[in-house]
């Protein structure tokens, strides 16, 4: 009758009525337990715990009855009174399974020394009794919750040790159930691969990947056919950079699931990493004509498409993504790709916008952020500049876009929350941006701040080549105009192998000792590494524009026309330095017509942008005249 009257007529007092007259006509421990079940199913905790306290009084040693009261009080976030009930309670040694319900309060409670306390020495205790299946489970359970308190608490090699206490737990509860196959064995099989994974996530967490890998191998031979499990190992593979085992990985997975999207932009990424942009190309939009809104896939086909250069046919792809969704001003994936796509078209501002219409996403804010900061900080994608200069010297406008910018970049480094134990290093990340802030500032005390804390990253062993400190170290270097030290740095990158990772801290380097190459009039050694960028990113303005530079210096006004009309073209022709330069050598050539068509094209988005009238424009058409 009370289920009727709960399920079918949704009338909630009825049912809790049909308990209360139970227990006026009998009134047991057992009642009053079905009174306080009905008040907590229908949301009454507080009248939950008077029938539980009744129940409690008559059975006061029932551990099931004590949890559900403690349970009650916690749900009504009478925490204190929570915690006393468990301590009297654990008292009696057949509660001792509330010790765990205490624990848990504990860490809800972000009481670690007490949560950890709370079940030590009853773990150490467990150690030297005789040992059954139901003991063992409980072990199991106690050192499981131990090792989520100390991971909380910050002490992830404690944590991890933990769990191999737990496995190894485990697998004795494996043996005695060896001869049983049951759906205790199975679900106990279960328990040990949970394990196994909580051990190789806590490995990645302490940067151990290879400890890493080899736990996610002990879940897969428990439960060989996971694939969110293989795509797990795949994805360490990949970053562990051992290409081959990732590939088979993957193979195994779309053997089980041949439409598993992980598996299938894997295929794509190693692609990708391998250099083989046209097949990664072509994996990424076959999985796009299948979902167009796989935003992952989309994110990555922009990527690989602007490393081939090939950035204007991702227009369809974008278009086609947006017909699919129901409201796509909304949609943060969509937002996500399409400032990537203006980023790299050279349109900062639009960029931003796109950007910040994301940065609230669970999925997609984190990089958001990390993206817009970096607009921030270098919104045309210069090199450092020499010398310490005041920004607001000659013109004021610039120097108020320059401070608002940095201080939104300012307020960004604030929001971002790196987030502990992920594959990429967010916190090391998040620190580089805030010493890249710093150096952007362009004030002496900053930039030496700067420059001792990439230095200090360095140091680390772990950090010894870390491309990106590298970079930080001599972009400092150069500002205080010590150019040879900048040098020395950047040699020691010159010649490492291009990963994708690295990949833009990498061609930064690069950049940067070509242009310092290129100073001092060592063209070929400039010209080498700068055809390296290229051959890794076809879309690199600044390339295109340094090559032109070079030829130029050369007086081969040609060929610096070709690369700067690269450069025109890369930058979506949003850049007036680059369409000056370009203008300029047509008309060393004697394009006459087509240096008049890049000076509108420049004068059309920049009326003002200085000398390109007079230098180039007027000059042109009056040799077209004559």
């Amino acid at each position: 009758m009370a289920h009727f009257y709960l399920t079918h007529k949704k009338d909630r007092l009825a049912y809790a009525q049909c308990f209360k007259e139970l227990v006026s006509k009998c009134p047991s421990s057992s009642s009053y337990l079905l009174l306080g079940d009905a008040y907590m199913s229908i949301q009454e905790p507080e009248d939950a715990i008077d029938a539980y306290k009744q129940a409690h009084r008559q059975n006061p040693k029932d551990a099931l009855l004590a949890s559900k009261l403690g349970r009650a009080y916690v749900k009504t976030h009478q925490y204190k009174k929570a915690i006393s009930f468990y301590q009297e309670a654990i008292t009696n040694p057949e509660n001792s399974l509330l010790k765990l319900d205490l624990g848990e309060l504990f860490l809800k409670l972000k009481q670690y020394s007490n949560a950890e306390q709370a079940l030590v020495d009853e773990i150490e205790l467990s150690k030297s009794e005789n040992e059954d299946i139901v003991g063992l489970q409980t072990r199991t359970k106690q050192l499981l919750l131990l090792a989520r308190i100390r991971e909380k608490a910050g002490q992830l090699n404690s944590s991890l040790n933990t769990l191999k206490e737990a496995r190894d737990n485990q697998y004795k509860i494996q043996k005695r159930l060896l001869i049983e196959q049951n759906a205790v064995h199975h679900e106990q099989n279960k328990v040990l691969a949970k394990i196994c994974i909580l051990m190789a996530k806590q490995s990645i967490a302490i940067r151990d990947n290879e400890q890493a890998i080899h736990h996610y191998k002990e879940a897969i031979k428990i439960t060989p056919k996971e694939t969110s499990l293989l795509a797990a190992l795949a994805r360490t593979y990949m970053q562990v950079n051992n290409m081959d085992q990732c590939q088979a990985t993957c193979a195994l997975i779309l053997q089980i699931d041949q439409n598993n999207e992980a598996a299938s932009v894997m295929m794509a990424d190693l692609s990708f990493r391998r250099m083989d942009f046209e097949n990664a190309a072509y994996h990424f939009s076959q999985l796009l004509i299948s979902q167009p809104i796989y935003w992952t896939a989309l994110a990555r086909l922009i990527e690989v498409m602007r490393r081939s250069g090939t950035l204007h046919d991702v227009g369809p792809f974008i278009i086609r993504a947006e017909e699919d969704c129901l409201r796509p001003e909304n949609e943060a994936g969509l937002n996500y790709c399409k400032g990537l796509k203006e980023w790299y078209n050279g349109n900062p501002n639009s960029a931003l916008r796109y950007f910040n219409n994301c940065r609230r996403d669970r999925e997609w804010g984190q990089q958001a952020i990390y993206n817009m900061i970096e607009i921030c900080l270098n919104p045309d994608g210069d090199l450092p500049n020499e010398g310490v200069i005041d920004i607001g010297a000659d013109d004021l406008e610039i120097k108020d876009s320059r401070t608002m910018a940095l201080r939104t970049a300012e307020r960004l480094l604030k929001e971002l929350k790196p987030r502990p134990g992920v594959i990429d290093n967010e916190a090391l990340n998040h620190r580089l941006l805030e010493d890249f802030h710093l150096l952007a500032s362009r004030q002496k005390h900053s930039i030496d701040r700067a420059l001792q804390d990439f230095t200090s990253i360095a140091s680390q062993e772990e950090y010894k080549e870390h491309v990106g400190a590298v970079y930080g170290m001599a972009s400092a270097y150069v500002i205080l105009k010590q150019t040879q030290r900048a040098k020395n740095q950047l040699k020691r990158v010159a010649k490492n192998n291009w990963t994708f990772e690295e990949a833009d801290y990498l061609e930064k380097c690069w950049l940067l000792l070509a242009d310092l190459y290129l100073q001092a009039n060592k063209f070929e050694m400039s010209a080498d590494l700068l055809k390296r960028v290229l051959e890794h990113n076809k879309s690199c303005t600044k390339a295109y524009e340094l090559l032109g530079l070079l030829a130029e210096k050369e007086q081969n006004y040609r060929t610096a026309a070709m690369y700067y009309d690269s450069a025109w073209k890369c930058s979506a022709k949003s850049k007036p330095s680059v369409g000056y330069k370009l203008a300029f050598n047509f008309m060393k050539v004697k394009r006459y017509a087509d240096a008049i068509d890049i000076c509108q094209q420049v004068l059309k988005l920049h009326p003002d942008y200085p000398a390109i009238k007079k230098d180039i424009l007027d000059k042109c058409r009056n040799n077209l005249k004559s």
